[in-house]
């Protein structure tokens, strides 16, 4: 007798291109409606005021502090202020679904979660780079900031991953802010944490061994130290493992994110808690 198989499973076209939408409609209405910084009387001083005091700042006190040049400093804060869209914008993005009301009607539906979650990330990554990019433009004119130029792409890789390794750890952020009060004030610890442990201003080598475990399991410190070594000439293959490393921190704390927002959506249902605020 001829044993019976079911045919493999597929997925439906109607059922990718639905999850396409949420993710790509989804995404761009929820940074439209729901980022506190989508008005540009709020845009410019925040995502372009702050970060170019911060690279003067740094680049000033670093170089008359140390014997290191301006540019270093400039390159490491031109790639650490993208943390302010990456961190607070995605902490924002999720957070404020649960605070504007919109998180019930939001897990009501029966779109994809993965869709729904990966939206978030695309306009922050994007802005992330669009303020990364100004302040890299800074550090160029003012700074002394030099680019090799065979090594402009896998600066700009490095640059990428970077800021997709800071948004995924604000996803993180985000998902824990359902559950508190105050998310923006644990966004700071993790602004401040990064520009502490992850060798933005001070190499990581230099810092105490502790500190050092710590920068190893967070965002930026493989990427900004990829990025130095790719304006200084360095090719892909001297730092594509430190690219892949910061592409492999990035990846884990997405996971993390999407699974503690998993958790906290089924733990609300359970407990009715959704709209509590």
């Amino acid at each position: 007798m001829t044993a019976l198989t079911a045919p493999p499973t597929r997925i439906a076209p109607n059922t990718l291109r639905a999850a396409w939408r949420v993710f790509w409609y989804g995404g761009r209405m929820s940074y439209g409606m729901l980022f506190n910084w989508a008005r540009p009387s709020i845009y410019i001083p925040t995502l372009i005021g702050g970060p170019t005091f911060q690279l003067f700042f740094f680049a000033a006190l670093g170089s008359y502090a140390t014997d290191r040049s301006p540019a270093y400093f400039a390159i490491g804060n031109a790639v650490q202020v993208s943390a302010l869209a990456g961190v607070f914008g995605m902490t924002m993005a999720i957070a404020n679904e649960r605070w504007f009301g919109t998180l019930p009607a939001l897990l009501a539906t029966p779109a994809n979660r993965v869709a729904v979650f990966a939206g978030r990330f695309m306009p922050f990554i994007v802005n992330g780079l669009l303020v990364s990019l100004y302040a890299f433009g800074l550090g160029v004119v003012f700074l002394g900031v030099r680019l090799a130029p065979g090594s402009i792409a896998v600066a700009a890789l490095a640059l990428l991953v970077t800021v997709f390794s800071c948004t995924a750890i604000g996803a993180l952020q985000g998902a824990i802010s359902l559950r508190l009060r105050d998310g923006l004030f644990g966004a700071n610890l993790v602004t401040m944490a990064i520009l502490l442990f992850c060798g933005v201003n001070i190499p990581l080598h230099e810092l105490p061994g502790w500190m050092q475990v710590v920068g190893n399991i967070l965002p930026f410190t493989h990427g900004v130290e990829a990025v130095r070594q790719a304006a200084d000439g360095a090719g892909f293959r001297q730092v594509g493992w430190l690219i892949g490393v910061e592409a492999l921190v990035g990846i884990a704390y997405a996971v993390l994110a999407f699974a503690l927002f998993v958790l906290l959506e089924r733990s609300a249902r359970r407990h009715a808690t959704l709209d509590v605020r």
